[in-house]
């Protein structure tokens, strides 16, 4: 549970970030990688999930 909240901290914070930057700059490769990081952590936040789900079914 530990990895699950540090990872979507994480992505929280850079998306945060690369949104901030994108307004201050207007360059809209800021808001693309933002894009991605949203849908790059929600797979992996998913696959994650779905593993911990199996071993919680698996091992009771």
């Amino acid at each position: 549970m530990l990895v699950f909240r540090l990872v979507l901290v994480i992505a929280l914070v850079a998306v945060t970030v690369s949104i901030g930057v994108y307004l201050l700059s207007g360059d809209r490769r800021y808001l693309r990688f933002s894009w991605q990081l949203v849908k790059f952590s929600a797979v992996l936040l998913l696959i994650g999930g779905v593993l911990f789900a199996l071993g919680r079914i698996i091992l009771y």
